[in-house]
């Protein structure tokens, strides 16, 4: 996905869930989101964080 439409899910899914939602670009160029205790670091680079208790 897009990075533009990775921060759109990732800020749906804080709202959703009520979790820190992490967005991260994977090795190949792609973007992601997941909730932040599922990221291990390996092989993605963080790009954004969104908080909905921020």
């Amino acid at each position: 996905m897009s990075r533009k439409d990775a921060h759109a899910f990732a800020a749906s899914l804080a709202a959703t869930l009520m979790v820190s939602i992490v967005v991260f670009q994977a090795g190949d160029g792609t973007y992601g989101a997941v909730p932040a205790d599922e990221i291990d670091g390996d092989e993605v680079q963080v790009v954004g964080e969104i908080d909905p208790w921020a």
